[in-house]
């Protein structure tokens, strides 16, 4: 028993002599990353860009949208301060329009918001693939082992986004 126990102390110390180079290249200052995709999407000339684009894509719908919660807010003004005046089937005729115009309302801004969304998501993956390239471009360049885009704390000394934000405002 004696002899297995000091053969396998024999093995673990031949082993660590062994890994001794290799831990001293790992030991190595590793070059790392940071990059902040919020800051990207935020400051960034393509991310302002397909912004704007979205908000001209998508204007007329909402301006529709607006005129259209004016109208019912009227209308609803209208029934209550008629209300005491009107018979009974002047009322539900025009509660029925209310309630059918409210929906109606209601369909066309949950499709405009789903759209909306839709439409943002397509343009910020489009930012985030060119943003991707250009980080990839960065980290060969100048030979980073690894780059975050996401990270609970990053420090300054490590974060990378303003040399990514002056190579995709170029």
């Amino acid at each position: 028993m004696k002899s297995t126990s000091t053969s396998i102390a024999k093995f673990v110390v031949a082993a660590a002599v062994c890994l001794l180079p290799a831990a001293g290249a790992m030991a190595q200052e590793s070059k790392i990353g940071f990059v902040s995709t919020e800051r990207i999407f935020r400051e960034a000339t393509p991310a302002k860009a397909a912004q704007a684009k979205i908000e001209q894509e998508f204007s007329r719908r909402d301006k529709d949208l607006q005129d259209m919660a004016a109208r019912l807010k009227s209308m609803s003004d209208r029934l209550d301060k008629d209300a005491a005046v009107l018979s009974e089937s002047d009322r539900a005729r025009r509660q029925r329009e209310l309630s059918d115009l409210d929906k109606d309302f209601q369909r066309k801004q949950r499709e405009f918001r789903e759209d909306l969304n839709q439409r943002r998501n397509e343009e910020l993956a489009t930012v985030l693939e060119r943003t991707n390239k250009v980080i990839k471009q960065i980290a060969e360049t100048e030979k980073y082992d690894i780059i975050f885009q996401e990270a609970v704390y990053a420090s300054p000394r490590i974060d990378i986004t303003d040399k990514v934000l002056k190579a995709l405002n170029k």
